[in-house]
């Protein structure tokens, strides 16, 4: 057996198998319904029974999804950087991570489109808890990243999702996608966890730290909606943080959060693709003697990518004058965007909260505060 059997998506010789174990099942029903509305059972139902592969899998049935979640739920996918990638190399993806299933489901409509190979794809435990949906983890190559373990058991699972992360690109040639921190941002404050940098490192075993980093073609990756439609959704766990207490989620909220975030209204989107860092490594590390440092500024200039390369929309314009009670950013909007987003907030939040408020309006004002720190310095 694997060593990676606990993580790993399912080899393409079991994907039939799979597919035909699930072929009857309500939610893969619904998946169908909502991409081919006009297609008999039959007739889908067929082609699932005939397909052998992943790659298939995501061409055929996973893509035609997003295509429709596209026309359904956003005003159109914007791109920016794909260009640049060389169709047969693999590279690691670090991306701010804003939505459960899209990043990575937008991300690889779009490396299908330009002739690029998907990714194998990281994933958190605590969203494949039903059957059903760790099978379709496992077809749509995702890699289960373990949460919630005691430091041993941590201090193992990470070594073995920074060896799968390793072996996929360096001998599989496959690129991989990871989130620059554990779980969604909520806040609006994309940055990355020194922590994801460290599990990175521990698959280098003696090498050159880095020319393995330098190997592992990093390429930072911005995504933004202009609606994030998971919104609202957040707010219990901003608030909570607000109040200095400890957030529990409900029994099926990340389930709740997974819909809403697929169905949910989220106008414009943009992805943008940074240059893989090279030389960048190569200054750090001949500036930076010590590890924690060097992580650090990896992290540092990753954030310094995305923020960059982040997709302003007029809801963060809006957000970061109604947050400063100022006219600043008013000719980067229209009076009718600015009603739209008002109303939007403000049949969810308590406007005589003050904190709800301002916690909701930083969610969309932080990538302005942040990009602009970042563009002036």
């Amino acid at each position: 057996m694997s060593k990676f059997e606990a993580i790993r998506p399912y080899y393409d010789s079991e994907v039939n198998d799979a597919l035909a174990a699930y072929a009857d099942h309500p939610m893969l029903k619904a998946i169908m319904h909502f991409t081919f509305p006009d297609v008999p059972d039959e007739a889908w139902r067929s082609q699932l029974l005939r397909t052998h592969s992943i790659r298939d899998f995501q061409v055929n049935f996973i893509y035609q999804a997003v295509l429709r979640v596209l026309e359904r739920s956003s005003s159109g996918l914007t791109t920016s950087g794909f260009e640049k990638l060389e169709k047969n190399s693999a590279y690691l993806f670090i991306s701010n991570h804003r939505d459960i299933i899209l990043d990575t489901s937008l991300l690889n409509a779009v490396l299908y489109e330009h002739g690029c190979k998907m990714t194998t794809s990281a994933i958190g435990d605590n969203l494949v808890k039903k059957p059903f949906l760790k099978a379709l983890a496992k077809l749509t190559r995702s890699f289960i990243v373990h949460r919630g373990l005691s430091s041993r058991a941590m201090l193992e699972s990470s070594k073995l999702n920074s060896e799968y992360i390793r072996d996929s690109i360096f001998y599989e040639n496959r690129s991989v996608w990871i989130a620059q921190r554990e779980g969604r941002t909520k806040d609006g404050n994309d940055m990355t966890q020194k922590g994801v940098l460290k599990m990175l490192s521990m698959a280098c075993e003696g090498q050159d730290l880095a020319v393995y980093f330098k190997h592992l073609k990093i390429v930072p990756v911005s995504i933004s909606y202009e609606n994030d439609p998971t919104d609202l959704l957040k707010m219990p766990e901003l608030l909570a943080k607000a109040r200095s207490e400890t957030y529990v989620k409900d029994k099926n909220e990340d389930f709740r959060t997974l819909l809403s975030g697929i169905m949910g209204q989220k106008k414009r989107i943009h992805i943008a693709l940074g240059d893989v860092l090279h030389d960048e490594i190569d200054v750090i590390f001949q500036e930076e003697t010590t590890l924690n440092r060097q992580l650090q500024r990896i992290g540092e200039e990753i954030d310094r990518v995305i923020l960059s390369n982040f997709k302003l929309w007029p809801t963060n314009y809006i957000a970061v004058d109604l947050l400063h009670n100022s006219n600043e950013y008013a000719s980067l909007y229209t009076e009718a965007e600015k009603l739209a987003f008002e109303s939007r907030f403000l049949s969810g939040v308590d406007k005589d909260n003050p904190v709800a408020v301002q916690s909701f309006l930083a969610m969309y004002a932080n990538p302005v505060i942040n990009k602009h720190k970042v563009l002036i310095s």
